[in-house]
C-alpha cells in the first residue's frame, strides 16, 4: 500500500521540506523529516531556470529518481499541470511512478504554467481539470497519492478556489491544495470549508502567511510543504563561500560554517558504497 494514505490517515500533521536534489533529500530525512517535497520550482532553479514550467517532464522525472532513491521515506514531487492535456497526463504519470516517488500535486494552470507566488496565472475549466484528474487516476490507480492544487484564488477568488476544490475531490483527487491564500482569515476558511486531506504551501516571505502549526492542524490541515528555503539557504552559503574564496583563494576564514571532508562523505554514504 502507498505508504501516503497510511500517513494521512492520521490525527496528524506532516511538514515537509522542499528538496531539489539527492542531497539535500538525504540532509532532509537525517533531520528527521518523515515526508519529503521534490519541488518542481527548486528543481528548476537548480537548472538555471526560473520555475515557469520550462523543463520537460522527462527532465523533472530524472531528478526525481535522483531523489526518491537516496531516501527510504516517501517523497511528494510536482507533477505541474500534467504536461499537456489528459493523454499526456496518463503517459506523465506512469513515467513519474517509475521514478520511485509516492506522490504528486498537479495544479489547474494553463501552459506556460507559473510559479503560485508569482502574479499572471491563468486556470483551465473545472471540467477540463477534473478530466486530468480521471485520466491521471486511469493511469495509475492508488499508486500515486495525487493531491489536487488550484491557483483560482489569484484569479476568481478564494470562492471559486473552494468550490473546485470540492469539484476536484469528487473527481478522484486525494489531497486537495489551495495555493497562495493571503491572509490567515482565508488559511483558517480552506480549513473550515474543505473537509478533505489539505496541503499549505507556506515559507517566509511568500504571499501566504506564515501561522502557527497548532492553529493549522486545529483547522484541518494535514501536510505543509516549504518548497524553497533550503535551496535560498543554500543560495545564501554558496554566495558567502564564494566572497571568501575570491579574496583569500580559500574557505579557511569560514571554515566553522563548512561541514568536514570526513563528514560530507558520512552523509553520501562513500564508505557504505566502497564495501557493497
Amino acid at each position: 500500500m502507498n505508504k501516503l494514505f497510511e500517513l494521512f490517515s492520521q490525527d496528524k500533521l506532516f511538514v515537509a521540506p522542499g528538496v531539489y536534489n539527492g542531497l539535500s533529500a538525504k540532509l532532509a530525512e537525517r533531520a528527521g523529516f518523515e515526508i519529503i517535497y521534490a519541488s518542481g520550482g527548486a528543481i528548476s532553479r537548480s537548472t538555471g531556470l526560473p520555475d515557469l514550467g520550462i523543463l520537460s517532464y522527462t527532465q523533472i522525472a530524472d531528478i526525481l529518481y535522483q531523489v526518491a532513491e537516496s531516501v527510504s521515506v516517501p517523497v511528494i514531487g510536482d507533477f505541474d499541470n500534467g504536461y499537456g492535456n489528459q493523454v499526456n497526463v496518463s503517459f506523465a504519470a506512469k513515467r513519474f511512478k517509475a521514478t520511485g516517488v509516492s506522490g504528486v500535486h498537479m495544479e489547474d494552470q494553463q501552459l506556460p504554467k507559473r510559479c503560485g507566488h508569482y502574479d499572471g496565472q491563468q486556470i483551465v475549466s473545472v471540467s477540463e481539470f477534473s478530466d486530468k484528474i480521471k485520466a491521471f487516476k486511469d493511469s495509475v490507480g492508488d499508486d500515486l497519492y495525487l493531491i489536487a492544487r488550484t491557483d483560482a484564488i489569484a484569479v476568481n477568488g478564494i470562492e471559486d478556489a473552494v468550490e473546485r476544490a470540492h469539484q476536484y475531490m469528487e473527481a478522484g483527487a486525494d489531497m486537495i491544495f489551495v495555493e497562495a491564500p493571503r491572509t490567515e482569515e482565508q488559511i483558517k476558511y480552506i480549513g473550515q470549508q474543505l473537509h478533505y486531506p489539505k496541503l499549505l504551501n507556506m515559507f517566509y516571505s511568500g504571499k501566504t502567511p506564515v501561522v502557527a502549526l497548532d492553529k493549522l492542524k486545529e483547522w484541518g490541515y494535514n501536510l505543509v510543504v516549504d518548497p524553497s528555503d533550503l535551496q535560498r539557504a543554500s543560495i545564501k552559503a554558496m554566495q558567502d563561500t564564494l566572497a571568501e574564496i575570491r579574496v583569500h583563494g580559500h574557505s579557511k576564514g569560514i571554515k566553522d560554517r563548512l561541514v568536514s571532508f570526513a563528514e560530507r562523505e558520512e552523509i553520501i554514504g562513500t564508505k557504505k558504497v566502497l564495501n557493497a
